[in-house]
Parts: C-alpha cells; structure tokens; sequence
C-alpha cells in the first residue's frame, strides 16, 4: 500500500488553492459594466456615489491597485482639459488669485491649529486636516504626512475626514451656486479655493457649466502649487523648533521626505499653450475636453471605490468637527470675498 494515497483527507491541505477567489469575476465584470455604463451617461455627483454604494455593498476587486490608478488617471484628465483652456486665461485667473490664496491659506492653517487646541485633536491629525482644507485635499496631507511624520492612522483618519467633506461638497456647492444666482466665473472661484481635491473641483465645475470648470480648474490648480513651499516651511520650522534629544530623529526624516510637486501642473500649462497658440492642436480641443471630462467621471466613480467601513470607522467625532469648522470657514470667507469682489465692481 501506498504510504501517500490521493483519497486521504490530510491530503487536501497540499491542494493548491484556486488563483481566482470565487466571485472574483463576477466582481470585475460588475466593475466593468458600471464603470461603462457610468462613463457613457453619469453626472459626477452620481459617479461618486455609485462608486461608494459599489465598494460597501460588492467590493473593490483590485483594491490594492486603486489609489495609483486613480492617481495617475486624475493627472492625465486633468492635462487634457489643458487642450480645451486658453492659456493668457489661465495664467490671469492664477496670478489674481495668488495673494487671495496665500491669505486664505494663512488663516485656515491658523484656525485648524486653534480649533485642533480646543477639541484637544493630536497635533500631527490637525496639521494634516489643515493643510488638506486650506491646499488640495489628499495630495496635500500626503506631502506634508512625509515631513512631520504621520502615522499611517493620522493619515487614515484625515485622509477619511477630507475623502467625506470632498463627497458632500460635489453635491453641495453646485446646489448653493444656483441657490445664491452666482455667474459661473463666480462659481468657479468659490469651487477652486473652498472644496479640497482637484477632482471635487472638476466634477462640481462640470455640473455648474464650461465657463466654471476653466475657472475652478485655474485657480485651483495655481493653489496646488503651494504644497512645495508650505511643506519646505514646515521641514524648516520642525528643524528649528526640534526637542532635546530628537535631532538625530528629525535630521534623519528630513532626508528621507520628498516634496510631491505636481508636475502634472506643467504638462497642463503645455496643453494649454498648445491649444492657444497651434491652430492644428486648437481643432482638436473639442474632443481632448470631451475625453477628459468622461475620464473624470471614472475618477469619480474609482475615488467612491476607495471608501471602506473601517475608513469611516477610523474617523472620529474631534476630526470630523475640526475638518467641517475649517471648510467652512474657508468656504464661507471665500463666497463673502467674492461677493464683495462683485458690488466693488
């Protein structure tokens, strides 16, 4: 008799387990066809939750894989809707911007740390929070996470505060908009300083109208580009200001953080300096905007994916009110300056 018989019943631990999970299919399949159906037909606000009611109720098949698509995916539709703005406008609508940014930035980060003080929020989760408010959302908490150190649950939970804020702000703010009769330039504006990620911006300019997905597109993508200074300030201010004793600690984070600079920021300009002054580019621009404006609805949909229950059960009651006191502040100040900015005008 054989010492090892196929029959046996220990035998089937040595079985290999099946490469494809059951119901692994059927779940790409399902992503597939309302990724499709989505891109074809969907506004952004019902891509976004279409994309949330996907991941709570069947699941993210390539999760893993997720945040890098989405990533990269955002970057390029956010280039090609460079091939459908005319640069002297763009540029215009940054450097006007520029001083309104640098004071709005100033004041949120200032609150965040007051309000932080007062719910007694660690210090690391408050920085995140308002950065993330004040610049644009996940890319910047994930640059400025590198220079203070954040653990992986500060970054969750803040990560998780301004995934919610951007969700209801894709419904919100297109809905005040036209409740308070604002133009879409003035729309646009309001969008580009006050909703955190640039793929809120996006969506809520494309429910308003063209005229406001180029403004909020410009002012905020000229408002991204202040992680690169505010992340070397904030290196600079933790080595001067670093305790007894942790000098080797900082010294050595300070050579490992690397600034995320948005040079998708650039490409974006190139688009636009092509569409502006290259007649052969400018025929196109028509289908590149119409591309990018369907990408960004699968970026919606894939940003909804992300969301879990142990994202929303990390998220705490102090983070939330922190978060939520800061947008609309930022929200708030900016609709009464643009408001201010009409009657002087």
């Amino acid at each position: 008799m054989n010492a090892i018989s196929s029959d046996k019943p220990e035998n089937a631990i040595h079985r290999p387990e099946p490469a494809v999970a059951p119901g692994h299919f059927a779940k790409v399949a399902a992503l597939v066809v309302i990724a499709t159906v989505l891109i074809l037909w969907a506004s952004p606000p019902t891509a976004l939750v279409a994309g949330i009611v996907f991941a709570l109720l069947i699941g993210h098949p390539f999760a893993h894989w997720n945040h890098h698509v989405t990533k990269w995916l955002l970057q390029i539709c956010v280039v090609l809707l460079g091939f459908g703005m005319n640069l002297p406008v763009v540029l215009r609508l940054g450097l006007n911007g520029s001083l309104f940014a640098a004071a709005t930035i100033c004041a949120t980060l200032l609150l965040g740390w007051w309000v932080g003080r007062r719910l007694a929020l660690d210090r690391k989760t408050t920085t995140l929070i308002s950065v993330g408010t004040a610049i644009c959302g996940g890319s910047a908490i994930a640059a400025v996470s590198s220079v203070i150190g954040a653990s992986e649950a500060e970054i969750a939970v803040s990560i998780g505060t301004i995934f919610l804020l951007n969700a209801v702000a894709l419904y919100v703010f297109p809905l005040a908009g036209h409740l308070l009769h604002l133009s879409q330039a003035q729309f646009g504006l309001w969008a580009g300083v006050a909703i955190h990620d640039i793929s809120s911006v996006v969506g809520a300019g494309l429910s308003y109208g063209p005229d406001a997905l180029q403004t909020a597109t410009a002012v905020k993508l000229s408002r991204t580009l202040w992680i690169v200074p505010l992340t070397l300030a904030i290196a600079f201010g933790l080595g001067r200001r670093k305790p007894a004793g942790a000098g080797a600690e900082v010294s050595q984070r300070a050579k490992k953080f690397k600034i995320a600079v948005p040079w998708f920021i650039g490409f974006f300009l190139l688009a636009s300096l092509l569409r502006s002054y290259v007649p052969a580019i400018s025929e196109w621009s028509p289908e590149l905007s119409g591309i990018a404006r369907r990408g960004m609805i699968l970026v919606l949909f894939l940003i909804g994916t992300s969301l879990s229950l142990r994202a929303v059960r990390v998220v705490g009651w102090r983070t939330v009110a922190t978060g939520l006191v800061l947008w609309l502040f930022i929200s708030i100040t900016s609709l009464l300056a643009i408001y201010g900015l009409h009657l002087a005008s």
